[in-house]
Parts: structure tokens; C-alpha cells; sequence
């Protein structure tokens, strides 16, 4: 059996242990202490840095004026209790879950949704994903799974020193839009494309060998392409200085995917990808105006940074949820 290991999974490794560790020792820590603290820091934010929280939490809880909360469904802060007995624990999400909704009052009462959600929720819940929609919607976008999806990574390899290649690695499990994407370019000269998993193959061809984030960090274009709900590598590829290719988003989650600007923060290639050849070419021969992407990029994923500041939004976000829901 071949071990694949690098810097990064070392990190990687190193960052689900110490979430775990400081979770489970935060867990039996009174939600009283949390409380006063988020009491604390709202009084205290400057009005520049509220504006930017509110704006946030604006755009996470868009429940209709007529949202209204099932009662005999949902669960309260009192009673969401880490799962000790269960098979399935969903332990990423029930943290990053219980950190927002602990400092709310016990008695509120509230729904949630754990895993990948493509489908706007029948009733308010607290979701990870969510579909891209204008107006409003009862799904809530919370920061679940955090773990997993915000690994954020500095990249010392300047664009021009890399590959003008683009570089596609993912497990492919029932996802045609990820297969299309393999059938057209699998064997194209600009593409390194390629599935990592065995357990689904449409075509031998199109299992490749595995490239860590490393190696794929060679490449000036990444390929950022959704799976069953977001593209989990997009915020480590738009904190690099490769270049997320993808096209727009349908789904979107605390990462707010539906306010990135096309060819501003990533490049779009169309839906059929039939244009990915022609704008490869395009910013390989415009480095300035790739470049410009890449600072954009490093800027939108500036926000999300800190740990502190994404905490409190997360508990404006869920403060907005019961003012709205339990009436």
C-alpha cells in the first residue's frame, strides 16, 4: 500500500486533531461563559466592523417574512447534545454547529440539515449548502464542516514559474458534469485531467494517479469543478497563485460563491466547457490580467481569515434565525 504523504497532509492531519481536541474540551465548558463573551464583543464592535458582520448575516438569513419553524421537528439549544451513542456522528458539523447556537437561549428551538444539500430546505434550517438563489429562501447558511472546507494555504511559487496547464484531480462518483469534463479532456495537451477514485469508473482511461495540493500548486490553472454541492477545493485554490477554473457556480455556502465575479476572482469557462481551451490560452498570453485574478482572489478569501470574527458572524447568524423563527 502506497502511504501519500506531504507537508500539507501532515498540516492537514495536524489541523483535524487540534479542531477535535479544542471542541470536545470547549464542549464541557458552560454555554453561560460563551454568552457573556458574545454579549461582550457586540458591544463592542466598532460600527465599520458591524456594518460588515450585518452585512454577512444579511446575506447567510434570507427566511421570508412568513418563514415559520415546526415545533414537534426541531431541537433545542438545551437539548443538542453531542451524539455519544450514534453510528453516524457528523462530529465536524455538530461542532462547528454547537459553537454558533450555544450562546442563543436554550429554550430556541431550531432545524438543521447535515451534509451536502443542493436543494432549498421546506422549512428554516441551518444548512452548509445551499442553491444560488435570488430573494429570499429558507435555507441558512452556517460554516459546517469547517475543517474540511476553509484550509486556506500561502503559496510561494509565483504564477509565471508555473505550468501553462491546467490540472484536474478529484474523486468522480456519479457526477456527469465531472465525467464530461473527463471525457473531453482526459487526453488533451493543455489538461492534466484525471479521477483519483477506483470505485466508480465510466472509463479506465480516466483514473489517473493522485497529485497532492503540492504538486497541483505546479500548475497556473487549477480545475475548481462542483461535486455534490460546492467545489471543496476552491477556497485553497483562490488563497494560491494558481488560478480556480470553473464554470459559474449553482451552489453556494459560507464561502458566499454567489457573489464571486466571473474572470474577476476565477476564470468561468461555459457549462459544456467547450471554451476552456481558448481561455487558457487567453491569460497564458495575458500574465498581467492573470495575475489581477489572483490578487482579487487572495483578497476575497482575506475575509474569512479570521477565526474570531467568522465565530461571531456565525452567532449573529444564528441570533438572526431564532429573533425570526421563534416567534
Amino acid at each position: 500500500m502506497r502511504i501519500r504523504l506531504d507537508r500539507r497532509s501532515l498540516i492537514k492531519g495536524f489541523r483535524r486533531w487540534r479542531f477535535y481536541a479544542g471542541n470536545f474540551v470547549r464542549y464541557y465548558i458552560p454555554s453561560g461563559v460563551f454568552r457573556a463573551i458574545f454579549r461582550f464583543r457586540l458591544r463592542h464592535l466598532g460600527r465599520e466592523e458591524r456594518n460588515y458582520c450585518v452585512d454577512r448575516v444579511n446575506y447567510y438569513v434570507r427566511l421570508p417574512r412568513d418563514a415559520r419553524l415546526n415545533q414537534q421537528t426541531a431541537v433545542s439549544v438545551a437539548d443538542f447534545k453531542y451524539p455519544f451513542g450514534k453510528k453516524k456522528k457528523w462530529s465536524g458539523y455538530f461542532f462547528d454547529l454547537f459553537e454558533i447556537v450555544r450562546t442563543s437561549p436554550p429554550e430556541a428551538r431550531f432545524n438543521y440539515l447535515f451534509g451536502d444539500i443542493d436543494y432549498t430546505t421546506p422549512e428554516p434550517a441551518f444548512v452548509k449548502s445551499r442553491p444560488i438563489v435570488e430573494g429570499p429562501t429558507l435555507s441558512v447558511l452556517t460554516k459546517l464542516d469547517s475543517v474540511r472546507h476553509f484550509a486556506f494555504l500561502s503559496d510561494s511559487r509565483p504564477y509565471r514559474a508555473k505550468k501553462d496547464m491546467l490540472v484536474f484531480r478529484n474523486v468522480v462518483r456519479n457526477q456527469p458534469w465531472r465525467t464530461e469534463f473527463l471525457r473531453l479532456y482526459h487526453n488533451h495537451p493543455m489538461v492534466d485531467a484525471g479521477q483519483v477514485n477506483n470505485d466508480y469508473i465510466v472509463d479506465p482511461a480516466y483514473v489517473k494517479p493522485f497529485i497532492s495540493i503540492e504538486g497541483q500548486l505546479d500548475y497556473k490553472f487549477i480545475c475548481c469543478i462542483e461535486g455534490h454541492d460546492v467545489a471543496t477545493n476552491l477556497k485553497w485554490v483562490m488563497s494560491s497563485n494558481s488560478i480556480a477554473v470553473m464554470p459559474r457556480p449553482r451552489i453556494e455556502s459560507w464561502f458566499m460563491e454567489g457573489t464571486l465575479i466571473p474572470d474577476f476572482h476565477y476564470i468561468e469557462v461555459k457549462a459544456d466547457y467547450s471554451d476552456v481551451e481558448q481561455k487558457l490560452r487567453y491569460y497564458i498570453d495575458h500574465p498581467d490580467e492573470a495575475e489581477a485574478i489572483i490578487r482579487h482572489a487572495h483578497e476575497y478569501c482575506h475575509q474569512f481569515r479570521s477565526r474570531r470574527r467568522e465565530l461571531l458572524i456565525g452567532r449573529m447568524v444564528a441570533q438572526r434565525y431564532f429573533q425570526l423563527t421563534n416567534h
